[in-house]
Protein backbone atom coordinates (compact mmCIF):
# COMPACT_ATOMS: atom_id res chain seq x y z
CA UNK A 1 0.00 0.00 0.00
CA UNK A 2 1.74 3.24 -0.88
CA UNK A 3 2.18 5.44 1.92
CA UNK A 4 1.23 8.40 -0.16
CA UNK A 5 -2.20 7.13 -0.56
CA UNK A 6 -2.51 6.75 3.26
CA UNK A 7 -1.15 10.53 4.27
CA UNK A 8 -2.95 12.02 1.08
CA UNK A 9 -6.24 9.88 1.00
CA UNK A 10 -9.75 12.45 1.66
CA UNK A 11 -11.87 9.78 2.96
CA UNK A 12 -13.50 10.12 5.70
CA UNK A 13 -12.69 6.94 7.00
CA UNK A 14 -8.96 7.14 6.67
CA UNK A 15 -9.29 10.58 7.92
CA UNK A 16 -11.03 9.60 11.30
CA UNK A 17 -8.58 6.63 11.27
CA UNK A 18 -5.37 8.92 11.28
CA UNK A 19 -6.96 10.72 14.43
CA UNK A 20 -7.89 7.40 15.97
CA UNK A 21 -4.26 5.78 15.62
CA UNK A 22 -2.63 8.85 17.00
CA UNK A 23 -4.95 9.09 20.04
CA UNK A 24 -4.20 5.12 20.54
CA UNK A 25 -0.49 5.68 20.66
CA UNK A 26 -0.94 8.96 22.93
CA UNK A 27 -3.19 6.60 25.26
CA UNK A 28 -0.75 4.39 25.31
CA UNK A 29 1.95 7.06 26.29
CA UNK A 30 -0.35 8.35 28.91
CA UNK A 31 -1.48 5.21 30.32
CA UNK A 32 2.42 4.16 30.82
CA UNK A 33 2.59 7.65 32.55
CA UNK A 34 -0.12 7.36 35.31
CA UNK A 35 1.01 3.26 36.02
CA UNK A 36 3.93 4.97 36.61
CA UNK A 37 2.81 7.76 38.69
CA UNK A 38 0.64 6.26 40.49
CA UNK A 39 3.24 3.35 41.76
CA UNK A 40 5.88 5.98 42.65
CA UNK A 41 3.38 8.54 44.38
CA UNK A 42 1.80 7.87 47.78
CA UNK A 43 -2.43 7.80 47.21
CA UNK A 44 -1.92 11.69 49.24
CA UNK A 45 0.48 12.59 46.82
CA UNK A 46 -0.81 11.30 43.85
CA UNK A 47 -4.35 12.56 44.63
CA UNK A 48 -2.60 16.34 45.22
CA UNK A 49 -1.11 15.88 41.72
CA UNK A 50 -4.62 14.66 39.80
CA UNK A 51 -6.28 17.34 41.90
CA UNK A 52 -3.67 20.11 39.98
CA UNK A 53 -4.24 18.87 36.46
CA UNK A 54 -8.60 18.50 38.06
CA UNK A 55 -8.27 22.35 38.37
CA UNK A 56 -6.46 22.80 35.13
CA UNK A 57 -8.96 21.00 32.83
CA UNK A 58 -11.79 22.79 34.50
CA UNK A 59 -10.68 26.29 34.26
CA UNK A 60 -9.07 25.91 30.63
CA UNK A 61 -12.32 25.98 28.75
CA UNK A 62 -13.16 29.37 30.84
CA UNK A 63 -9.82 30.66 29.47
CA UNK A 64 -10.12 29.46 25.99
CA UNK A 65 -13.60 30.99 24.98
CA UNK A 66 -14.26 28.45 22.67
CA UNK A 67 -11.82 29.51 20.22
CA UNK A 68 -10.31 26.57 19.43
CA UNK A 69 -13.69 25.40 18.14
CA UNK A 70 -14.12 27.91 15.85
CA UNK A 71 -11.50 26.08 13.47
CA UNK A 72 -13.11 23.51 12.06
CA UNK A 73 -16.51 26.29 11.93
CA UNK A 74 -14.87 28.93 10.15
CA UNK A 75 -12.21 28.01 8.20
CA UNK A 76 -13.93 25.19 5.54
CA UNK A 77 -16.12 28.66 4.60
CA UNK A 78 -12.54 31.06 3.62
CA UNK A 79 -9.74 30.30 1.77
CA UNK A 80 -6.42 29.12 2.36
CA UNK A 81 -4.92 32.55 2.37
CA UNK A 82 -8.16 33.72 4.50
CA UNK A 83 -7.59 30.76 6.66
CA UNK A 84 -4.02 31.59 7.34
CA UNK A 85 -4.67 34.74 9.10
CA UNK A 86 -7.71 33.59 11.10
CA UNK A 87 -5.47 30.80 12.72
CA UNK A 88 -2.86 33.49 13.09
CA UNK A 89 -5.42 35.91 14.95
CA UNK A 90 -6.80 33.13 17.14
CA UNK A 91 -3.73 31.64 18.09
CA UNK A 92 -2.55 35.40 19.41
CA UNK A 93 -5.60 35.53 21.27
CA UNK A 94 -5.32 32.23 23.11
CA UNK A 95 -1.24 33.29 23.99
CA UNK A 96 -3.01 36.68 25.68
CA UNK A 97 -5.74 34.18 27.67
CA UNK A 98 -2.94 31.52 28.80
CA UNK A 99 -1.31 34.59 30.07
CA UNK A 100 -4.20 35.51 32.11
CA UNK A 101 -4.99 32.25 33.51
CA UNK A 102 -1.56 31.93 34.61
CA UNK A 103 -1.87 35.00 36.57
CA UNK A 104 -5.02 33.56 38.10
CA UNK A 105 -3.42 30.45 39.14
CA UNK A 106 -0.74 31.90 40.88
CA UNK A 107 -2.41 34.36 42.63
CA UNK A 108 -5.55 32.43 43.41
CA UNK A 109 -4.27 28.91 44.68
CA UNK A 110 -4.91 29.51 48.25
CA UNK A 111 -8.18 30.05 47.53
CA UNK A 112 -8.82 27.18 45.59
CA UNK A 113 -6.78 24.76 48.06
CA UNK A 114 -9.35 26.17 50.60
CA UNK A 115 -12.03 25.06 48.22
CA UNK A 116 -11.17 21.67 48.10
CA UNK A 117 -9.44 21.51 51.38
CA UNK A 118 -6.32 20.65 50.70
CA UNK A 119 -3.42 23.03 52.02
CA UNK A 120 -0.25 21.55 50.08
CA UNK A 121 -2.49 22.16 46.38
CA UNK A 122 -1.47 26.01 47.03
CA UNK A 123 2.11 25.39 46.46
CA UNK A 124 1.50 23.09 43.79
CA UNK A 125 -0.59 25.11 41.98
CA UNK A 126 2.10 28.02 41.99
CA UNK A 127 4.46 26.08 40.77
CA UNK A 128 2.37 24.59 37.67
CA UNK A 129 1.06 28.27 37.21
CA UNK A 130 3.11 29.00 33.89
CA UNK A 131 1.82 26.12 32.12
CA UNK A 132 -1.04 27.90 30.62
CA UNK A 133 0.51 30.24 29.28
CA UNK A 134 2.56 27.75 27.28
CA UNK A 135 -0.01 25.33 26.66
CA UNK A 136 -3.36 27.26 25.60
CA UNK A 137 -1.56 28.20 22.08
CA UNK A 138 -1.26 25.40 21.15
CA UNK A 139 -4.65 24.50 21.18
CA UNK A 140 -6.84 23.62 17.85
CA UNK A 141 -4.28 21.73 16.20
CA UNK A 142 -6.99 19.10 15.37
CA UNK A 143 -9.59 21.49 13.91
CA UNK A 144 -7.10 23.05 11.67
CA UNK A 145 -6.10 19.54 10.10
CA UNK A 146 -9.20 18.27 10.06
CA UNK A 147 -10.58 21.04 7.87
CA UNK A 148 -7.36 20.70 5.23
CA UNK A 149 -7.95 16.77 5.25
CA UNK A 150 -4.32 16.52 6.69
CA UNK A 151 -5.31 14.10 10.03
CA UNK A 152 -1.75 12.52 9.77
CA UNK A 153 -0.16 15.63 11.37
CA UNK A 154 -2.78 15.16 13.92
CA UNK A 155 -1.56 11.86 14.82
CA UNK A 156 1.85 12.79 14.42
CA UNK A 157 1.84 16.17 16.95
CA UNK A 158 -0.30 14.08 19.33
CA UNK A 159 2.17 11.29 19.63
CA UNK A 160 5.38 13.93 19.57
CA UNK A 161 3.88 15.85 22.30
CA UNK A 162 2.67 12.50 24.53
CA UNK A 163 6.42 11.22 23.90
CA UNK A 164 7.68 14.26 25.45
CA UNK A 165 5.55 14.41 28.21
CA UNK A 166 6.49 11.07 29.33
CA UNK A 167 10.24 11.78 28.92
CA UNK A 168 10.43 15.31 30.99
CA UNK A 169 7.61 14.33 33.20
CA UNK A 170 7.76 10.72 34.34
CA UNK A 171 11.47 10.06 33.66
CA UNK A 172 12.74 12.81 36.36
CA UNK A 173 10.24 11.03 38.85
CA UNK A 174 12.12 7.69 38.37
CA UNK A 175 15.32 8.69 38.29
CA UNK A 176 15.54 12.29 40.39
CA UNK A 177 12.93 12.49 43.00
CA UNK A 178 9.78 10.88 44.09
CA UNK A 179 7.77 13.80 44.63
CA UNK A 180 4.65 15.22 42.37
CA UNK A 181 6.68 19.11 41.94
CA UNK A 182 9.80 17.32 40.46
CA UNK A 183 6.92 16.42 37.62
CA UNK A 184 5.29 19.94 37.43
CA UNK A 185 8.94 21.10 36.60
CA UNK A 186 8.39 18.35 34.02
CA UNK A 187 5.38 19.53 32.55
CA UNK A 188 6.79 23.12 32.36
CA UNK A 189 10.02 22.02 30.11
CA UNK A 190 7.77 19.92 27.77
CA UNK A 191 5.06 22.70 27.75
CA UNK A 192 7.75 25.15 26.25
CA UNK A 193 8.77 22.76 23.89
CA UNK A 194 5.42 21.43 22.89
CA UNK A 195 4.59 25.27 22.00
CA UNK A 196 7.45 26.11 19.43
CA UNK A 197 6.68 22.90 17.69
CA UNK A 198 2.51 23.88 17.38
CA UNK A 199 4.12 26.99 15.89
CA UNK A 200 5.73 24.62 12.72
CA UNK A 201 2.97 22.39 12.73
CA UNK A 202 0.14 25.27 12.36
CA UNK A 203 1.82 26.54 9.19
CA UNK A 204 1.93 23.48 7.42
CA UNK A 205 -1.41 23.86 5.49
CA UNK A 206 -0.19 27.20 4.52
CA UNK A 207 2.97 27.05 3.16
CA UNK A 208 3.87 28.84 0.40
CA UNK A 209 0.47 31.02 0.84
CA UNK A 210 0.22 34.73 1.47
CA UNK A 211 -2.10 35.90 4.60
CA UNK A 212 -4.80 37.30 3.13
CA UNK A 213 -7.26 39.54 5.18
CA UNK A 214 -10.89 37.85 5.73
CA UNK A 215 -14.17 39.73 6.05
CA UNK A 216 -14.08 37.56 9.46
CA UNK A 217 -13.64 40.23 12.65
CA UNK A 218 -13.15 38.39 16.17
CA UNK A 219 -16.53 40.26 17.37
CA UNK A 220 -18.45 37.87 14.69
CA UNK A 221 -15.66 34.65 15.88
CA UNK A 222 -16.38 35.59 19.85
CA UNK A 223 -20.60 35.50 18.66
CA UNK A 224 -19.73 32.29 17.90
CA UNK A 225 -17.87 30.86 20.11
CA UNK A 226 -18.93 32.64 23.24
CA UNK A 227 -22.34 29.94 23.49
CA UNK A 228 -20.48 27.48 22.90
CA UNK A 229 -17.74 28.28 25.57
CA UNK A 230 -20.94 28.95 27.69
CA UNK A 231 -21.89 25.06 26.80
CA UNK A 232 -18.49 23.86 27.44
CA UNK A 233 -18.34 26.09 30.91
CA UNK A 234 -21.25 24.06 31.58
CA UNK A 235 -20.23 20.73 30.57
CA UNK A 236 -16.67 21.13 32.37
CA UNK A 237 -18.51 22.11 35.53
CA UNK A 238 -20.80 19.62 35.29
CA UNK A 239 -17.87 17.09 35.32
CA UNK A 240 -16.07 18.89 37.87
CA UNK A 241 -19.16 18.37 40.02
CA UNK A 242 -18.05 15.03 41.44
CA UNK A 243 -14.73 15.67 42.02
CA UNK A 244 -15.28 18.46 43.66
CA UNK A 245 -17.65 17.14 45.96
CA UNK A 246 -15.19 13.93 46.44
CA UNK A 247 -12.25 16.29 47.07
CA UNK A 248 -13.69 18.27 49.40
CA UNK A 249 -15.53 16.11 51.38
CA UNK A 250 -13.46 12.18 51.38
CA UNK A 251 -9.66 13.62 51.01
CA UNK A 252 -6.87 13.13 48.53
CA UNK A 253 -6.76 9.58 48.86
CA UNK A 254 -10.29 8.63 48.24
CA UNK A 255 -10.10 11.19 44.93
CA UNK A 256 -6.95 9.55 44.07
CA UNK A 257 -9.33 6.35 43.77
CA UNK A 258 -12.10 7.89 41.90
CA UNK A 259 -10.58 9.71 39.39
CA UNK A 260 -8.43 6.10 38.77
CA UNK A 261 -11.81 4.27 38.09
CA UNK A 262 -14.50 6.87 37.10
CA UNK A 263 -13.23 7.76 33.51
CA UNK A 264 -15.07 6.45 30.29
CA UNK A 265 -13.04 4.29 27.96
CA UNK A 266 -10.58 6.25 26.07
CA UNK A 267 -11.28 4.48 22.89
CA UNK A 268 -14.78 5.34 23.09
CA UNK A 269 -13.42 9.15 23.28
CA UNK A 270 -10.45 8.61 20.36
CA UNK A 271 -13.51 7.34 18.13
CA UNK A 272 -16.22 9.99 18.91
CA UNK A 273 -13.74 12.47 18.71
CA UNK A 274 -11.83 11.74 15.53
CA UNK A 275 -15.40 11.25 14.29
CA UNK A 276 -16.46 14.43 15.29
CA UNK A 277 -13.62 16.30 13.92
CA UNK A 278 -14.49 14.76 10.65
CA UNK A 279 -18.26 15.45 10.95
CA UNK A 280 -17.84 18.81 12.12
CA UNK A 281 -16.28 20.74 8.66
CA UNK A 282 -18.58 18.50 6.83
CA UNK A 283 -21.90 19.49 8.57
CA UNK A 284 -20.90 22.98 8.47
CA UNK A 285 -20.39 23.01 4.49
CA UNK A 286 -23.26 20.99 3.72
CA UNK A 287 -25.82 23.57 5.94
CA UNK A 288 -24.19 26.51 4.38
CA UNK A 289 -24.75 24.93 0.83
CA UNK A 290 -28.14 23.96 2.25
CA UNK A 291 -27.93 20.92 1.07
CA UNK A 292 -30.76 17.73 1.63
CA UNK A 293 -31.42 16.88 4.52
CA UNK A 294 -30.73 12.91 3.36
CA UNK A 295 -27.32 13.32 2.78
CA UNK A 296 -27.23 14.90 6.49
CA UNK A 297 -29.00 12.27 8.06
CA UNK A 298 -27.07 9.59 5.75
CA UNK A 299 -23.69 10.60 6.87
CA UNK A 300 -25.05 10.94 10.38
CA UNK A 301 -26.20 6.82 10.36
CA UNK A 302 -22.80 5.65 8.76
CA UNK A 303 -21.04 7.60 11.12
CA UNK A 304 -22.94 6.04 14.71
CA UNK A 305 -23.06 2.50 12.94
CA UNK A 306 -19.26 2.58 12.09
CA UNK A 307 -18.47 4.01 15.78
CA UNK A 308 -21.02 1.32 17.26
CA UNK A 309 -19.64 -1.33 15.90
CA UNK A 310 -16.24 -0.72 17.09
CA UNK A 311 -17.65 0.83 20.46
CA UNK A 312 -20.00 -1.51 21.86
CA UNK A 313 -17.89 -4.68 21.85
CA UNK A 314 -14.97 -2.79 23.57
CA UNK A 315 -17.14 -1.41 26.26
CA UNK A 316 -18.86 -5.46 27.06
CA UNK A 317 -15.00 -6.52 27.22
CA UNK A 318 -14.33 -3.77 29.59
CA UNK A 319 -17.37 -4.53 31.77
CA UNK A 320 -16.51 -7.97 32.08
CA UNK A 321 -12.57 -6.99 33.11
CA UNK A 322 -12.68 -4.37 34.60
CA UNK A 323 -11.62 -5.11 37.89
CA UNK A 324 -8.31 -6.91 36.36
CA UNK A 325 -7.78 -3.92 33.58
CA UNK A 326 -7.85 -1.26 36.84
CA UNK A 327 -5.46 -3.35 38.85
CA UNK A 328 -2.95 -4.20 35.73
CA UNK A 329 -2.77 -0.07 35.13
CA UNK A 330 -2.78 1.45 38.71
CA UNK A 331 -1.91 -1.80 40.91
CA UNK A 332 -3.71 -3.57 43.76
CA UNK A 333 -3.89 -0.42 45.74
CA UNK A 334 -6.52 0.51 43.60
CA UNK A 335 -8.39 -2.04 43.23
CA UNK A 336 -11.39 -0.41 44.82
CA UNK A 337 -11.60 2.25 41.86
CA UNK A 338 -13.09 -1.10 39.47
CA UNK A 339 -16.75 -0.18 40.77
CA UNK A 340 -16.38 3.58 39.42
CA UNK A 341 -15.03 2.21 36.37
CA UNK A 342 -17.96 0.14 35.92
CA UNK A 343 -20.74 2.76 36.45
CA UNK A 344 -18.22 5.11 33.85
CA UNK A 345 -18.35 2.50 31.21
CA UNK A 346 -22.41 2.51 31.01
CA UNK A 347 -22.52 5.50 29.29
CA UNK A 348 -20.50 4.66 26.78
CA UNK A 349 -23.52 2.90 25.32
CA UNK A 350 -25.26 6.08 24.85
CA UNK A 351 -22.56 8.79 24.13
CA UNK A 352 -21.65 7.24 20.94
CA UNK A 353 -23.98 10.05 19.65
CA UNK A 354 -22.12 12.67 18.45
CA UNK A 355 -25.03 15.39 18.38
CA UNK A 356 -22.99 18.40 19.06
CA UNK A 357 -21.04 18.68 15.34
CA UNK A 358 -24.79 18.61 14.37
CA UNK A 359 -26.42 21.47 16.52
CA UNK A 360 -23.46 23.49 16.04
CA UNK A 361 -23.87 23.45 12.16
CA UNK A 362 -27.44 24.11 12.35
CA UNK A 363 -26.15 27.48 14.30
CA UNK A 364 -28.05 25.80 17.31
CA UNK A 365 -25.22 27.02 19.99
CA UNK A 366 -27.80 28.58 22.23
CA UNK A 367 -30.06 25.63 22.63
CA UNK A 368 -26.30 23.25 23.14
CA UNK A 369 -25.14 25.81 26.05
CA UNK A 370 -28.78 25.68 27.76
CA UNK A 371 -28.65 22.09 27.49
CA UNK A 372 -25.68 21.64 29.42
CA UNK A 373 -26.06 24.72 31.53
CA UNK A 374 -29.17 22.63 32.76
CA UNK A 375 -27.37 19.45 33.83
CA UNK A 376 -24.54 21.43 35.10
CA UNK A 377 -27.20 22.66 37.95
CA UNK A 378 -28.87 18.98 38.30
CA UNK A 379 -26.06 17.18 38.89
CA UNK A 380 -24.69 20.09 41.19
CA UNK A 381 -27.69 19.99 43.57
CA UNK A 382 -28.21 16.21 42.89
CA UNK A 383 -24.63 15.51 43.95
CA UNK A 384 -25.25 18.28 47.13
CA UNK A 385 -28.23 16.15 48.45
CA UNK A 386 -26.35 12.61 47.85
CA UNK A 387 -23.04 13.25 50.12
CA UNK A 388 -25.44 14.67 53.12
CA UNK A 389 -27.82 11.02 52.73
CA UNK A 390 -25.21 8.77 51.70
CA UNK A 391 -21.95 9.93 52.08
CA UNK A 392 -20.72 7.67 49.18
CA UNK A 393 -19.35 8.88 46.29
CA UNK A 394 -20.13 5.69 44.50
CA UNK A 395 -23.70 7.22 44.59
CA UNK A 396 -22.85 10.48 42.98
CA UNK A 397 -21.06 8.63 39.92
CA UNK A 398 -24.40 6.96 39.45
CA UNK A 399 -26.25 10.66 39.26
CA UNK A 400 -23.65 11.73 36.44
CA UNK A 401 -24.07 9.16 34.07
CA UNK A 402 -28.08 9.22 34.81
CA UNK A 403 -28.29 12.86 33.99
CA UNK A 404 -25.59 12.66 31.15
CA UNK A 405 -28.13 10.37 29.69
CA UNK A 406 -31.31 12.19 29.56
CA UNK A 407 -29.16 14.79 28.54
CA UNK A 408 -28.27 12.93 25.09
CA UNK A 409 -31.81 11.76 24.70
CA UNK A 410 -33.17 15.57 25.02
CA UNK A 411 -30.55 16.82 22.52
CA UNK A 412 -30.78 13.81 19.71
CA UNK A 413 -35.38 14.56 20.12
CA UNK A 414 -34.37 18.28 19.51
CA UNK A 415 -31.66 17.85 16.64
CA UNK A 416 -34.84 15.58 14.60
CA UNK A 417 -37.07 17.99 15.59
CA UNK A 418 -35.13 20.94 14.05
CA UNK A 419 -34.09 18.59 10.31
CA UNK A 420 -37.52 17.45 9.97
CA UNK A 421 -36.75 13.52 10.62
CA UNK A 422 -38.17 10.92 13.27
CA UNK A 423 -36.58 10.56 16.62
CA UNK A 424 -35.34 6.99 15.45
CA UNK A 425 -33.82 8.21 12.29
CA UNK A 426 -30.88 9.68 14.36
CA UNK A 427 -31.08 7.22 17.62
CA UNK A 428 -31.07 3.79 15.31
CA UNK A 429 -31.60 1.75 18.89
CA UNK A 430 -32.60 -1.71 17.33
CA UNK A 431 -29.40 -1.74 15.61
CA UNK A 432 -27.44 -0.31 18.78
CA UNK A 433 -29.29 -3.80 20.40
CA UNK A 434 -28.20 -5.86 17.63
CA UNK A 435 -24.51 -5.25 18.16
CA UNK A 436 -24.52 -5.20 21.89
CA UNK A 437 -26.21 -8.63 22.01
CA UNK A 438 -23.59 -10.21 19.28
CA UNK A 439 -20.99 -8.64 21.37
CA UNK A 440 -22.71 -9.70 24.59
CA UNK A 441 -22.86 -14.04 23.09
CA UNK A 442 -19.83 -13.47 21.90
CA UNK A 443 -17.78 -13.37 25.37
CA UNK A 444 -20.12 -14.76 27.21
CA UNK A 445 -19.09 -17.89 25.49
CA UNK A 446 -15.05 -16.82 25.60
CA UNK A 447 -15.48 -16.45 29.38
CA UNK A 448 -15.96 -19.27 30.45
CA UNK A 449 -13.68 -21.36 28.63
CA UNK A 450 -10.18 -20.01 30.38
CA UNK A 451 -12.07 -20.92 33.95
CA UNK A 452 -12.61 -24.62 32.18
CA UNK A 453 -9.02 -25.51 30.98
CA UNK A 454 -6.52 -22.64 32.30
CA UNK A 455 -7.61 -21.70 35.73
CA UNK A 456 -4.54 -20.39 37.65
CA UNK A 457 -3.65 -17.93 34.46
CA UNK A 458 -2.20 -14.68 35.60
CA UNK A 459 -4.72 -11.75 35.08
CA UNK A 460 -2.29 -9.81 32.07
CA UNK A 461 -2.37 -13.18 30.19
CA UNK A 462 -6.21 -13.88 30.72
CA UNK A 463 -7.01 -10.51 29.32
CA UNK A 464 -5.09 -10.92 25.92
CA UNK A 465 -5.70 -14.01 25.23
CA UNK A 466 -9.72 -13.74 26.01
CA UNK A 467 -9.13 -10.31 24.08
CA UNK A 468 -7.85 -12.21 21.05
CA UNK A 469 -10.39 -15.11 21.09
CA UNK A 470 -13.14 -12.65 21.51
CA UNK A 471 -12.03 -10.33 18.54
CA UNK A 472 -11.81 -13.58 16.39
CA UNK A 473 -15.25 -15.24 17.18
CA UNK A 474 -17.15 -11.42 16.62
CA UNK A 475 -15.03 -11.06 13.16
CA UNK A 476 -16.14 -14.91 12.23
CA UNK A 477 -20.25 -14.39 13.68
CA UNK A 478 -20.97 -11.36 12.04
CA UNK A 479 -22.47 -11.93 9.10
CA UNK A 480 -25.39 -13.75 11.02
CA UNK A 481 -26.18 -10.63 12.59
CA UNK A 482 -25.43 -8.42 9.49
CA UNK A 483 -22.83 -6.89 10.84
CA UNK A 484 -19.97 -5.48 8.43
CA UNK A 485 -16.69 -5.60 10.22
CA UNK A 486 -14.90 -5.26 7.00
CA UNK A 487 -16.37 -2.08 5.58
CA UNK A 488 -14.26 -0.49 8.54
CA UNK A 489 -11.28 -1.36 6.26
CA UNK A 490 -12.33 -1.75 3.23
CA UNK A 491 -11.60 2.19 2.22
CA UNK A 492 -8.36 1.27 3.39
CA UNK A 493 -8.39 -1.36 0.56
CA UNK A 494 -10.31 0.48 -1.94
CA UNK A 495 -7.07 3.17 -1.92
CA UNK A 496 -4.26 0.17 -2.09
CA UNK A 497 -6.37 -0.90 -5.26
CA UNK A 498 -6.33 2.67 -6.30
CA UNK A 499 -2.52 2.97 -5.94
CA UNK A 500 -1.34 -0.86 -7.61
CA UNK A 501 -3.60 0.83 -10.45
CA UNK A 502 -1.69 3.86 -10.65
CA UNK A 503 1.53 2.07 -10.31
CA UNK A 504 0.76 0.26 -13.46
Amino acid sequence: MSFRFWTHSKDNTIQALWIVMGSVATLAISLLSVAILSRYFSKEEYGTYRQIIYVYNTLTIVFTAGLPNVFSYYLPRYTLAEGKEIVFRISRVLFFTGLMFSAFLFIFSGMIADLLRNPELSRGLKYFSPVPALLLPTLGIEGIFSTYQKTPYIALFNVISKLLMLLLVVLPVMLISRDYITAIWGWIVASAVILFLTLYFKGIPFRGVAMQKPALTLREVLRFSLPLVAASIAGVTYSAANQFYVSRFFGPAVFAEFTNGFFEIPLVGMITGATSNVLMPLFSRLVHEKSEVSRITDLWRSALEKSAVLIYPTVIFFLFFARELVVLVYSDAYAVSAKYFLVAMSLNFFNIIIFAPLLISLGETRFYAWMNYGQMVAIWVVDYLLVLFFASPLYLAIASVAINVIGIALSIWYSARRIGVPFFDLFPVSRFMVIAIHSLLCLSLIRILPALFLPRISDLLLVILVALCYGGLLWLTAPWFKIDYPALIRPLLRNKNLTNATEE
